[in-house]
């Protein structure tokens, strides 16, 4: 079946998640990605188990990629960036906003070179405000949009950070839906974009439950993990929904004399012994857990820890991860992609490149450039490392 991308060419200057992860998933719909870095190399070949030379982290977010090394200080390299770019179709870059125009290689610049450009810039606050030049990783902006403070105050735990970089990968998922909106576009127009998107706004768009708060609610729904029978347990629904359902479906009492002036705190805490003692004593195994739970139609799921993803059924039935080559002999696992079609092809085409692996090869397949050509820039590929330009 064919790639839906195929054909379109990539030219990813980004680091470390937010770019990156748009580009995989580019690559593995099909698209001819070239990572373009720095001679020292992105900072996350140093994350994770190091296999064939890739490190972990790397190898998730790169993968299918092809790597050509450029020292953007030099004027070679500028030269090398602009004659790629124009042949490419889309530009992805997740510099500080400034950073890209001071490198003299900015949209309105590149646009005059290739008009068809798609340029996707990814930051954490966005341009042209006062937060533009802060620095950003995805903790900083978990903090700033509210999320750490939502987890301690439903945890009343201290406020920590989250377990996964969501503000990266809600602005690269963002970023994709511009980017391909733009590619749509330009197939009616002829004219490229530029798609500018911020973690801040991405992470405040994607929080389905910030309406509470805007509107001085409170946060609403909390699921919990239950104790049960089955082990632990995250039910869905918040324990006043769950306790009407073990009462009307199986007459659970939390033992209190109706008669009596209890107090709201004393009435949770026996409904929620009552709860437990279903769960963990009246269902007495996995099996009459889950029989209760699809009874009362409440979804569930066990807490399982990451290293164990691959037992769940649909992960196995799904192939939802796969294993790729390690650029070492063998194989290695890596999370699948997401995007199953009918009629077309989506899938994870090769592992990682290694730092400056392709550029011969691209500089040759995209600009048709001779040896001597290529000899002409070679000051500007793996060189001195770089120093002074910010992500």
């Amino acid at each position: 079946m064919p790639y839906p991308l195929s054909g379109i060419k990539v030219l990813d200057l980004s680091r470390v998640l937010a770019g990156p992860f748009a580009g995989r998933m580019l690559s593995d719909l099909g698209a001819d990605v070239v990572k373009l870095e720095p001679p020292e190399g992105d900072v996350t070949r140093h994350w994770g188990v190091k296999r064939g030379d890739i490190s972990g982290y790397y190898h998730q977010q790169n993968a299918g990629k092809r790597n050509i090394a450029v020292d953007l200080r030099h004027p070679k390299g500028v030269l090398v960036v602009k004659s790629l770019v124009k042949q490419a179709d889309v530009l992805i870059e997740n510099f500080r906003p400034d950073v890209m125009a001071r490198l003299g290689i900015d949209y309105e610049t590149l646009a005059e070179i290739n008009p068809r450009l798609i340029m996707l810039s990814i930051s954490g606050f966005g341009a042209n405000n006062p937060d533009s030049r802060r620095a950003a990783y995805a903790p900083i902006i978990h903090a700033e949009t509210g999320l750490i403070a939502r987890q301690a105050a439903l945890t009343g735990a201290f406020p920590t950070e989250l377990p996964l970089s969501v503000a990266d990968t809600n602005a690269a998922l963002h970023g994709l839906v511009g980017l391909l909106a733009a590619l749509y576009a330009r197939a009616q127009s002829g004219r490229g974009d530029h798609v500018e998107i911020s973690m801040v706004d991405a992470t405040i768009v994607t929080n389905d439950g910030l309406h509470y708060a805007l509107e001085g609610q409170s946060m609403g729904v909390t699921n919990e993990v239950h104790e049960t029978a089955a082990g632990l347990l995250m039910l869905a629904g918040e324990f006043k929904y769950i306790w009407k359902l073990l009462r009307s479906v199986y007459h659970v009492s939390d033992g209190l004399d109706p008669a009596q002036d209890v107090g709201l705190a004393d009435k949770i805490a026996a409904r929620r012994a009552a709860s437990k003692a279903f769960f963990t004593k009246t269902c007495g195994d996995r099996d009459a857990v889950i029989l209760a739970l699809d009874k009362m139609n409440i979804a569930w799921g066990d807490v399982r820890p990451a290293e164990e993803v691959r037992e769940l059924a649909s992960v196995k039935a799904r192939a939802s991860i796969q294993e790729v080559d390690d650029r070492a002999g063998g194989t290695r696992p890596i999370p699948a992609s997401p995007y199953n079609f009918r009629h077309l092809a989506s899938a994870v085409r090769a592992g990682a490149p290694h730092l400056g692996e392709h550029n011969e090869a691209v500089l040759k397949q995209w600009l048709d450039w001779s040896d001597a050509e290529i000899k002409d820039v070679e000051a500007a590929l793996l060189t001195k490392p770089l120093h002074g330009i910010e992500e």
